[in-house]
């Protein structure tokens, strides 16, 4: 098990940017037991002799360099497949053992710097990635995943630097192209921004908003913290969450979102407050909207179809401003609700009232999912969903203990909204 350098740098990228998905499970999952310790594994499969055997040929043989180095490729592959499946945690125990065999190898670091920036863990992503990059010099797998730490804790500065060397060196690369102009978009109108934080958000606000503003912000973005955490039966981010507010047309210049959209969540939360001196019940319902996503990331680990990650968003933001479900009772009326099958992806294509009816529809759908069958198994889907599976597997074991289908379910929705009733 040798030579595997290339493939785990290329499915260390892949895996990143959620390309990847499924696989099957590995067969190791833990460290190395002690002496006389249990040496059963929770995630055993068939393969898992082969991964035992190479653990017990490097115990006996400490020091044989090939015995060393099969344990750690092995390690490093049970690894990427816990990846795949979103099993983060999984995942950095392999690396780390990895690491352990292996301390100046520039793949360990890199994976399990990997792990821990999916696990929003960035002063250790940061720490392995520089290793890293010491070590194995400026691979784009490095340069890339380094530049999302810097970004993610608002060094776009860094980010942008680490970009542009990645950018030199393969300038086909359309992810990182991409990256490197939002965050140069974005790196200019933060230069005049103002700043503000507390114990939970990381906030920065256009010149053009009165601190004063600011600060109301972040106290409704405590509410929110407090009252979709709760709602969300205690889930709540691993690490703060930065939020940027616009003043005016930078918004849509920065994220490149539709003229309809008035907020955005892509790992930050934004949204255009324009020239306000209060935080009217509308922008409360964006910012409770914007925060349910960070807590759908969380669970799901971004595996959640549009419909659902946005019904859930309208469900919460819709306990602050509630307006009236006017293209939903129009379209149940014409028959002309959307297929399902086309809300599983974004929404920033649609145009006209197809817009809000895709946000009705997908709030009364999951209203009445809650509605019918409670928290605890919407919680339990999206759990299974932050576990890798499929909507469609997940939904069966989420709504499968209560004696349903998904299909049934949606049936049932479609019968109230068509006599004209709402969840």
């Amino acid at each position: 098990m040798v030579g595997l350098g290339a493939l785990f740098s290329v499915v260390c990228f892949a895996v990143t940017m959620q390309l990847l998905s499924g696989g099957p499970t590995p067969a190791f999952a833990e460290k190395t037991p002690a002496a006389g310790q249990n040496d059963t594994s929770p995630h055993q499969t068939a393969a898992q002799p082969t991964l035992e055997q190479l653990r017990q040929q490097y115990l006996a043989n400490p020091y044989n360099p090939v015995c060393k180095k099969n344990l750690e490729s092995a390690l490093l592959m049970a690894g990427v497949e816990f990846l795949k499946q979103k099993r983060y945690e999984e995942a950095a125990a392999q690396f780390e053992y990895a690491e352990e065999l292996f301390s100046d190898d520039p793949q360990a670091a890199l994976l399990r710097g990997n792990a821990a920036y999916l696990l929003k863990q960035y002063d250790l992503a940061g720490t392995e990635l520089e290793k890293a990059r010491n070590i194995g010099g400026d691979s784009i797998d490095v340069l890339f995943l380094l530049g999302k730490v810097y970004y993610d804790t608002e060094d776009i500065r860094q980010a942008v630097a680490l970009w542009e060397l990645a950018a030199e060196k393969e300038p086909g690369n359309m992810t990182i192209q991409n990256l490197l102009a939002k965050a140069k978009r974005e790196l200019t109108v933060d230069a005049g921004m103002g700043k503000g934080q507390s114990s939970r958000f990381i906030l920065s606000y256009d010149s053009g908003i009165k601190s004063e503003v600011a600060d109301k912000v972040l106290d409704v973005l405590g509410d929110a913290y407090n009252q979709v955490g709760r709602d969300f039966g205690g889930t709540y981010p691993e690490s703060r969450v930065p939020v940027i507010v616009y003043a005016g047309k930078d918004y849509h210049e920065v994220t490149g979102s539709p003229e309809w959209s008035g907020g955005q969540y892509d790992g930050k939360i934004r949204l255009p407050i324009g020239g306000m001196t209060e935080v009217p019940p509308q922008v409360r319902a964006v910012l409770f909207h914007e925060y349910t996503h960070v807590l759908v990331r969380e669970l799901t680990k971004g595996n959640c179809p549009v419909w659902l990650n946005e019904g859930l968003a309208e469900n919460e933001g819709r306990k602050e401003f509630d307006p009236p479900l006017t293209e939903l009772h129009q379209a149940a009326l014409k028959k002309r609700l959307l297929p399902l099958a086309g809300l599983v992806g974004s929404f920033t294509s649609l145009q006209g009232k197809n817009v809000y009816l895709a946000y009705q529809q997908s709030y009364s759908l999951v209203k009445y999912m809650i509605t019918a069958y409670g928290w605890h198994t919407m919680k339990e889907l999206l759990t299974a969903l932050g576990e890798g599976s499929s909507f469609d597997a997940a939904a069966e074991q989420a709504y499968g203990n209560v004696g349903q289908t998904f299909g049934r379910i949606f049936t049932e929705w479609q019968e109230l909204i068509a006599a004209g009733r709402e969840p």
